[in-house]
């Protein structure tokens, strides 16, 4: 490990010229999460109407989004121009609110103000990053022309699985969308790069020796497809302030409130509930 560090001072010392005065970068991040649903294919029209749907499920689940960051500072948010459409038919409907979201990170002060619009309503979620206690390995690989070097660790996930639930006309429907919580450890693999030397990445991640480019977690992969160093545009990275102030704790007790009353509706429709519907993000 003292030979990697070495290593990882030696990059830093020799790109520390580059880095020298302020400076702005903008790196492209192209995220993809599997999926694993079970679809009634006697109610979606069968085999290959599933796996049309499939495909635009997993489209949806298709995004990029754009790191602006100096040296202590970052937005991440997504690409609005990429984003896919909202589809509605008379047999699903996906929603997503997460093209109004905006993530702003302080890396000198170990915060975060988090721009969130759900259920219609737009919150500003302040609190403190958490520290993630990394593993930095010796493996190296090239993204890009960056050298990257590999980072891991565990986590303890308590995973939320929407399951199916089917409508027909002519019968009663007992069958209501659950949630089933199941907790499971993961292991998150990052490679970063000592070459562009700030502790920041995309998404929630942050806290090695180099920019991130490449994150996998457990079904979410996130990889950076372009980086530009001082863009000749200077773009401004300021914190959000519009919407409803609340922690993350806060947030979470909202947003759990929330779904217990879709749960009650859904409850009460019965029958009536007309196809599936998704929601993305939030």
């Amino acid at each position: 490990m003292n030979i990697l560090f070495r290593l990882i001072i030696f990059l830093l010392c020799s790109t520390f010229s580059l880095f020298a005065q302020d400076f702005q970068g903008v790196a492209t991040y192209k995220t993809q999460q599997k999926l694993d649903l079970k679809i009634d294919s006697t109610q979606v029209g069968g085999g290959e109407m599933q796996k049309q749907l499939m495909e635009m499920l997993k489209k949806q689940f298709q995004k990029t989004y754009v790191l602006t960051f100096d040296k202590n500072t970052s937005i991440y948010k997504e690409d609005e121009e990429l984003a896919p459409p909202s589809t509605g038919s008379g047999m699903i409907f996906i929603s997503s609110d997460g093209g109004s979201d905006v993530l702003f990170k302080d890396i000198k002060n170990q915060s975060f103000t988090n721009q969130k619009v759900t259920f219609g309503k737009q919150f500003i979620i302040k609190d403190r990053l958490k520290p993630i206690e990394w593993e930095l390995h010796s493996d190296t690989k090239n993204i890009g022309n960056y050298t990257c070097y590999k980072a891991m660790y565990t986590k303890e996930i308590e995973e939320m699985s929407m399951m199916t639930f089917s409508s027909r006309d002519d019968e009663q429907n007992d069958e209501e969308p659950t949630t089933s919580p199941e907790t499971k450890t993961i292991t998150v693999t990052s490679w970063y790069t000592p070459q562009i030397p700030v502790s920041n990445g995309p998404d929630n991640y942050q806290g090695l020796p180099g920019l991130i480019l490449e994150v996998n977690d457990g079904d979410l992969t996130i990889l950076c497809s372009k980086i530009t160093i001082n863009p000749k545009k200077v773009i401004e990275i300021s914190e959000p302030k519009k919407g409803k102030q609340v922690t993350q704790e806060e947030y979470d007790k909202i947003m759990m409130k929330k779904m217990e009353e879709m749960s009650e509706q859904y409850r009460g429709r019965g029958s009536d509930k007309d196809g599936i519907e998704i929601r993305i993000g939030g």
